[in-house]
């Protein structure tokens, strides 16, 4: 099959690999779509370390074209989104609860191969059937839905009448706008240095839009400050931008070496809550269910449609900003 392959870092390349076949509690998905995520950067970028070469791609649906000798649940021809995240359901974090904190944590399309191909081994566990309604080109939303939605379980505080600053309009912040405004948000600003990505944001109904927070003009802060690009100077802007009493929200994925300042005072003495969202936790079916009820519309968040042979333009493209969601389509 073709596939898509991060050869070393910063190499990219198109290759011939063999075709999967499923073990017994598996099965083979004919990939229909993929999508690019940050995450595919840093592991080209060599950042994660994780076992080159590596087939990316841990946002994908497609269809089923063999399951395995213990799977019934399930049938080819079914069309499904993958949840990517692999637990080892053993260290103390899986027992827990918290499976996206495991010791041994992997991934599909981060650690093992993933959808950037024509065809992806997975765990039966780790699919959800789409209804027929559902368009399986654009199911790729629904893993990056889920991340979003963990971050808010993460704030675990009502936002009924509270005011929200997102810092990012791309995706990711993007999905953070459309779940304020459906958990009762009094407002969703949101900052972006791109103005196309800020043109978006305004287009799906946040209250205002700028390229930095002094420009809105609030002294007295938001009660939920999220940060959704992994940028050093945002995250340390938006730490200064909690109200009293408020949550600051690392949702973005930084480089692990980014470093920001912080006064223990202000925490202390302003109640300040600074927390963290990582990856997927109870949430994949949660999203699957929302995008099926059309929380999203993949009009506006799909921006680009490609075939997996220009993978690497595609990477290419995404590094430059330009675009929102890039879909890679096998």
């Amino acid at each position: 099959m073709k596939a898509a392959l991060i050869e070393a870092p910063g190499e990219v390349i198109l290759a011939s690999v063999p075709d999967p076949a499923p073990g017994a509690r598996e099965v083979v998905v004919g990939v229909t779509a993929t999508g690019l995520c940050g995450t595919d950067l840093h592991i080209l970028q060599g950042e994660f370390a994780p076992t080159l070469p590596i087939i990316p791609g841990h946002e994908f649906a497609g269809e089923i074209v063999a399951v395995g000798s213990e799977v019934t649940e399930l049938a080819v021809g079914d069309p499904v989104a993958v949840d990517p995240n692999l637990h080892c359901h053993e260290c103390r974090y899986c027992r827990s609860g918290r499976g996206n904190l495991c010791e041994r944590r992997q991934a599909i399309g981060v650690t093992v191969p993933g959808g950037a191909a024509e065809f992806a081994v997975v765990p039966a566990a780790n699919c959800v059937r789409l209804p027929e309604h559902v368009d399986v080109a654009d199911a790729v939303l629904i893993e990056p839905l889920s991340c979003a939605i963990r971050g808010y379980d993460v704030l675990n505080d009502s936002t009924l009448g509270a005011e929200v600053l997102i810092y990012g309009s791309g995706t990711m912040g993007l999905m953070m706008l459309e779940l304020a405004k459906r958990t009762g948000a009094a407002s969703v600003d949101v900052l972006d240095v791109n103005p196309e990505r800020l043109a978006t944001a305004a287009e799906l109904g946040c209250s205002r839009s700028a390229a930095h927070a002094r420009e809105l003009d609030k002294p007295d802060g938001w009660d939920f400050v999220i940060d959704a690009t992994g940028n050093a100077q945002a995250i340390q802007d938006g730490l200064t931008r909690v109200a009293k009493g408020g949550t600051f929200l690392q949702f973005g994925v930084a480089d692990p070496a980014t470093t920001a300042v912080i006064q223990p005072y202000r925490i202390y003495n302003q109640e300040i809550t600074i927390t963290g969202s990582m990856a997927v936790l109870h949430s994949f079916d949660r999203a699957a269910a929302l995008f099926a009820s059309g929380v999203l519309d993949p009009a506006v968040f799909i921006s680009d449609r490609l075939p997996l042979e220009q993978y690497p333009q595609a990477i290419e493209q995404f590094t430059t900003g330009v675009g929102r969601k890039i879909v890679v389509q096998p």
